[in-house]
């Protein structure tokens, strides 16, 4: 599911070497965290959030009914930052 989270993202980002994604298991769901440039964070989301919300309904319709749901985040390298100095 990773890989196509991968896919999807790499084909909007322009600034791909500074694309990270953060996988955090929990019990019943696997968080990833796609975290961007500024300059990316627009590109990805698209226009009223077309392309995150089609990325989420794609990877909820890829996972199995047995298998944990996936939670999809999309963040700025600025906000991440912020949160892992707070911590």
């Amino acid at each position: 599911m990773l890989d196509l989270i991968k896919y999807v993202v790499n084909q909007f980002a322009e600034d791909k070497e500074n694309v990270e994604f953060k996988v955090q298991e929990k019990d019943r769901v696997i968080e990833v965290t796609v975290v961007l440039s500024p300059s990316d964070m627009g590109k990805v989301i698209g226009k009223q959030g077309k392309i995150a919300k089609a990325l989420r309904t794609l990877v909820q319709a890829a996972t199995p009914a047995s298998s944990k749901r996936y939670v999809v985040e999309i963040r700025e390298r600025s906000e991440v930052a912020t949160e892992d100095d707070a911590e």
